[in-house]
C-alpha cells in the first residue's frame, strides 16, 4: 500500500531515467555521429489465456458508475476516477503505481522502497504475506463511503484482468490501499505488462484498465496458474454476457 506523491514520482523518475552508455558513441576516429542507445525496458511475459486485450476493452468503453464518488490516481491529484459496473464485473481506468509490499526480496524491501511494508491485507494459504516480486496482484481501495468492494462481491483472492496496451495480465486482489486513491498493482504485475516495476518512480501515469470479476476466488491465492485458468474462463464469460 502506498500514497505516491507527484513530487516523489517525479524525483524517482529523474533518478532512474535511461542514460546513454559508452557504446552510444561512434567508433574512435570513425567520424560517425553518436547514436543514443537507451536501456532496454522490461520485456513483457508471454500472452496469458485466450482472450485478447482489444476484445475486453471494447466491452468497457462506457461507464455505469457503481461508486458513490470518484478516486484520485495519486495523493494530491484531482478525484476523477469512478468505479464502473458491468454484468459480472467491476472496473476502473487509471494509472499504475507499484506495490512492493509483502515478503521482502532483492527487489522489494526497505532499501529499494521507502514506503515498503512487510505485510499485505491478504495472506497465502500457509499464513505468510504475499510476495509482490513473484505474484501478480492488484490493490483495491480500503472500504469507504466512496465504494466498498465487498458490497460488490470483490474480496481478497478475487481474480482480475489487468489490461495495458495490447496485453492482458491475470492477477488476484492481494492488498488494500488508501480509501481515496486507486490504480496500483504488484511489482510482478507491472513487469509482466512491460511497465517499469521499480517502486521508486516506476509505473505508468495512465492507460491501465483493472477488470475485477465478482464472486471469483482463486485458491490458493498464491497460485498464479489458478488465477490464469479462472481468469481466462471468466473473461470469456464476460465477453458473452456484455
Amino acid at each position: 500500500m502506498r500514497v505516491q506523491s507527484l513530487t516523489l514520482a517525479a524525483a524517482g523518475a529523474a533518478l532512474l531515467a535511461p542514460t546513454t552508455h559508452a557504446s552510444a558513441v561512434g567508433p574512435a576516429g570513425s567520424g560517425a555521429a553518436p547514436v543514443a542507445v537507451a536501456r532496454p525496458h522490461h520485456a513483457p511475459a508471454a500472452r496469458e489465456g485466450t482472450v485478447g486485450a482489444a476484445d475486453l476493452l471494447a466491452k468497457v468503453r462506457g461507464c455505469t458508475p457503481v461508486s458513490k464518488g470518484r478516486y484520485r490516481s495519486d495523493d494530491g491529484t484531482r478525484a476523477n476516477i469512478p468505479v464502473c459496473g458491468k454484468q459480472g464485473a467491476v472496473f476502473w481506468k487509471a494509472d499504475m503505481d507499484i506495490d512492493c509490499d509483502g515478503r521482502p526480496g532483492p527487489r522489494c524491501n526497505r532499501r529499494t522502497d521507502p514506503l515498503f511494508s512487510a505485510s499485505t491485507a491478504y495472506q497465502q494459504s500457509d499464513g505468510r504475506h504475499l510476495n509482490a516480486e513473484t505474484l501478480p496482484y492488484v490493490v483495491v481501495p480500503a472500504a469507504s463511503r466512496i465504494w466498498n468492494h465487498r458490497d460488490h462481491d470483490v474480496r481478497g483472492g478475487a481474480v482480475a484482468a489487468v489490461i495495458y496496451k495490447d496485453r492482458v495480465q491475470y492477477a488476484v486482489v492481494g492488498d488494500t490501499g488508501p480509501h481515496d486513491v486507486i490504480g496500483e498493482a504488484s511489482y510482478a504485475t507491472a513487469k509482466a505488462l512491460g511497465i517499469r516495476p521499480d517502486p521508486r518512480g516506476g509505473g505508468t501515469p495512465a492507460g491501465v484498465t483493472y477488470l475485477l470479476f465478482k464472486g471469483s476466488q482463486v485458491s490458493p491465492i498464491e497460485s498464479h496458474r489458478a488465477a490464469v485458468k479462472l481468469g481466462d474462463s471468466l473473461a470469456r464469460k464476460f465477453l458473452r454476457e456484455n
